[in-house]
């Protein structure tokens, strides 16, 4: 007992020292992508902005363009990183992600169709059609799993995903092909964009997130004793049917407000619980913590990325989160084949 104390509270401090260490690059994440855009602004002009502005044009740029992308950044990855923790610890799926499952997809088609049938332009009204496409989504995938003979197994469930993320996406862009109006509404939305977003999208969506996070986090100890196996937790008082209820609610209200404020962004909730899962270990109070700062890091980075690759123009987050995500999924289905998932 003596022993052990002193180890935990040993393990506890770096745990701790490795999330504010998040926090610290999350801060210098923000601070780079306040100073980094197809505009050539100095460090000089854009600190100026940020203490006394003077030049109306500069202070749009950085106060109106790039400080609410890097927040809407912030909050959509931290709904990624959090909706993925969580959906990977609930089914015990280490493939499990909103955007590979079809969730994210399915917002978006039902977005597609706000606009197309219902004349919905405004992020008020978007964000209503992606939680219910993402609930719907998230049912449908799991119900078809599950009609296999072994069940929702981790590839099963990846597979069935990947086949309706693509019936969805393609039925989006079909509507965005035929519908000028809805082309027009969805040709940056579409790939995930943090650029040009409506006024007011961050403020709209925060409160969403918020209350996901916050169930999500609630979750961390009942998702531990999950991890056991469903017997093993009823026998712990676990109530497995209810806490994924309230799981599914917290994912959909996640990857819904997200995908309305910035498009269907993939495998950010697919990337950061395993990297983070190899300082944390398998506990999921510290998976979701770290993936809540870690995400958004990864989001800004990739954000970050696309400005700077093909300067002056700028490739959508969305799309460097793509190359980077598809090496990682290939990597865990050839570990899930091997036995190693």
């Amino acid at each position: 007992m003596t022993r052990g104390a002193p180890r935990t509270a040993g393990r506890t401090g770096v745990l701790v020292s490795g999330l504010v260490a998040a926090l610290v690059a999350l801060a210098v994440a923000s601070t780079v992508s306040l100073f980094v855009g197809s505009a050539a602004l100095s460090p000089a002009e854009v600190l100026t902005v940020l203490t006394a502005p003077t030049d109306p044009i500069t202070s749009a740029t950085v106060l109106e363009m790039r400080l609410p992308r890097t927040l809407l950044a912030i909050v959509v990855g931290a709904a990624l990183g959090a909706s993925g923790a969580l959906a990977q610890a609930l089914t015990r799926n280490p493939l499990a992600d909103p955007g590979i499952l079809g969730v994210n997809a399915g917002a978006g088609l039902a977005v597609a169709v706000a606009i197309a049938f219902f004349g919905v332009t405004t992020i008020h009204g978007y964000v209503w059609f992606a939680f219910a496409g993402a609930f719907s989504a998230f049912v449908l995938v799991y119900a078809i799993a599950l009609r296999g003979p072994h069940g929702a197994t981790p590839v099963r469930l990846t597979l069935v995903g990947v086949a309706l993320t693509a019936v969805f996406t393609g039925c989006g862009q079909s509507l965005a092909l035929v519908m000028p109006r809805v082309f027009d509404q969805m040709r940056f939305w579409g790939v995930g964009s943090l650029a040009n977003r409506p006024q007011g999208t961050v403020e709209f969506v925060l409160p969403f997130i918020v209350v996901g996070l916050v169930v999500a986090l609630l979750t961390g100890r009942v998702a531990n004793a999950i991890a056991l196996g469903d017997e093993r937790a009823r026998s712990l008082g676990v109530s497995v049917g209810l806490v994924r209820a309230v799981s599914a609610v917290a994912i959909t209200v996640l990857c819904g407000a997200a995908t309305a404020a910035a498009g269907p962004i993939a495998f950010v909730g697919l990337m950061v619980p395993h990297a983070v899962r190899l300082l944390t270990g398998p506990d999921q109070r510290w998976i979701l913590a770290y993936s809540v700062v870690v995400a958004p890091v990864l989001l800004l980075a990739a954000d970050i990325a696309g400005r700077l690759l093909v300067w002056p123009a700028e490739l959508q987050a969305g799309v460097v989160t793509a190359f980077l995500g598809a090496p990682v999924l290939i990597l865990l289905v050839r570990r899930a084949e091997r036995g190693g998932l």
